[in-house]
């Protein structure tokens, strides 16, 4: 038998198949299923000697995004919110290019030293995120 406070924990505790419980449904459609589940491994990241001035440059982005919202909200003229997506839009890619570099030289050259099919597996998934990368 539970006593009151096991039971309070159980059910307080977040469902871990929902991908982000506070999106909408179009907002979890968009959020890849990599990142849904406990696939990806857990550790030190190649980020992870950067991670206070990535989460600082983040806030900076999503800053920006929120400045667009109200640029919608305030009837501004077109091209110049368009010129702040473009902002928004060299941010991001900025971003995704400093953590890529940081893969590389992390995680897919350890699994390289080390050998492996892990080796071969880093390689495809990093390629497989330069092409995603390109496409957007």
């Amino acid at each position: 038998m539970e006593t009151p406070q096991q039971d309070t924990a159980r059910r307080e505790e977040p469902d871990p198949s929902a991908a982000d419980a506070s999106a909408t449904e179009p907002e979890r459609a968009a959020i890849p299923a990599s990142t849904a589940g406990p696939a990806a491994p857990h550790g030190p990241h190649g980020y992870s000697s950067q991670r206070e001035a990535h989460v600082k440059r983040l806030r900076r982005i999503e800053g920006q995004v929120r400045g667009l919202q109200r640029m919608v909200e305030q009837d501004v003229y077109c091209i110049d919110i368009l010129t702040q997506v473009s902002a928004s839009t060299k941010a991001l890619q900025s971003f995704a290019l400093s953590l890529l570099e940081e893969h590389l030289r992390h995680c897919v050259a350890a699994a390289v030293a080390d050998g492996g099919p892990e080796a071969d597996d880093k390689v495809a998934e990093a390629t497989a995120a330069i092409a995603r990368l390109l496409r957007s």
